[in-house]
């Protein structure tokens, strides 16, 4: 089954470098997008998707690496902002050959900024694949367990947006508690399904979607229920969690939308950056993509500088919810969007340039 990003427009240029290449042994689309370098070497995922047309495959890899930026920067690392994406044409899927063959194209594609950029598994790609991408760089984070590498970042990414949750439903229904809370998990793949475990543990009533029909099978596993892709958001709910690909909240959606917040680990899912203050307007509180799908980057970045016992960092993973409920105490005092907030804290984080101890409390 071929799934597809929507067709976005291309968003504005504010990048430090982008390179772009057909693949000489795969023959694909390769982009590789340094949007900033001034906290440190950038680091952000591989995406291995099908696009509709090469020019989707850029603006996605402008609009992901760019949302990396502020990601890194929101949650204290000292890492910039960058991001890959492979593209496949639509109807194109990899044989073992070739898919070894693009993640070796994408490896020559990293070295080429010498360090800039550092890559990761991301959706569509794994671990082996990184494994794959380090025999032509050295610039590759997330390798498998099994050659001393920190692993898949899915559960440390999971961990945040659950503890993003809880700090949201306090806000909206006045408890962390999310036992009998409704809510709707759209996309279950690696980081989604694992949040849908865990929520359906605690007594959550779960709605959950994906455009995987064999997805289904875990939605009967955790007794929830499964509604069609693309109907989910009509579903009441306290928390919608939208957790495949982006551009996900259109101004149809947005208006549609039956839930009290929107909480998730899908990048960029807002379709317009405007979509923020039109769910607010709604009376729906937004927390902030890229603050709270965080957990990765945090737990790949320390990984590999070796800065933290695992447990430490994964502590520091958990403490993401402590900045979400900042950014919506931020919010309330300023009067803005929970966006707003969120992006002027990594803005001030970016304006002083200057390096702070991650694991910093």
């Amino acid at each position: 089954m071929t799934h597809t990003v929507p067709t976005l427009p291309l968003p504005d240029f504010t990048h430090e470098r982008v390179e772009v290449i057909t693949g000489r042994r795969s023959g694909l689309f390769i982009a590789v997008a340094l949007h900033s370098s001034v906290l440190g070497s950038a680091l952000g995922g591989a995406r291995l998707w099908t696009y509709p047309h090469w020019s989707d495959a850029l603006g996605d890899a402008l609009r992901l690496s760019a949302a990396m930026t502020l990601k890194n920067a929101a949650a204290g690392l000292d890492a910039g902002g960058g991001k890959s994406v492979i593209a496949l044409p639509a109807g194109v899927t990899l044989d073992s050959e070739r898919r070894r063959a693009a993640f070796l194209d994408l490896g020559d594609a990293v070295e080429s900024l010498h360090g800039l950029y550092r890559t990761a598994e991301d959706v569509g790609s794994t671990t082996e694949d990184m494994l794959v991408v380090s025999e032509r760089t050295e610039h590759v984070v997330g390798l498998p367990d099994t050659v001393g590498g920190s692993g898949e970042p899915a559960g440390p990414t999971s961990l945040g947006v659950y503890e993003s949750l809880r700090a949201t439903l306090e806000r909206v229904v006045g408890t962390a508690d999310v036992a009998g809370r409704r809510i709707t998990i759209s996309g279950l793949g690696q980081v989604g399904s694992r949040l849908a475990v865990r929520l359906s543990a605690e007594g959550a009533t779960l709605t959950v979607t994906d455009v995987n029909p064999a997805k289904r099978t875990l939605a009967t596993e955790l007794d929830a229920d499964w509604v069609a892709p693309g109907e989910e958001h009509l579903i009441p709910a306290d928390v919608f969690v939208p957790a495949g690909i982006g551009g996900i909240l259109t101004d149809e959606v947005i208006d549609a939308l039956d839930a009290k917040a929107v909480c998730g680990p899908a990048n960029n899912p807002l379709a317009d950056h405007s979509g923020a203050e039109r769910l607010a307007r709604r009376g729906i509180l937004y927390a902030p993509d890229f603050v709270v799908n965080a957990g990765g980057v945090i737990y790949l970045d320390l990984e590999a500088k070796k800065m933290g016992t695992r447990a430490q960092i994964m502590e520091r993973v958990a403490q993401i919810g402590d900045t979400v409920r900042r950014v919506f105490d931020e919010a309330e005092a300023r009067q803005v969007t929970p966006l707003e907030a969120a992006e002027g804290l990594a803005a001030e984080r970016l304006a002083a340039g200057g390096r702070q101890p991650a694991l910093a409390r």
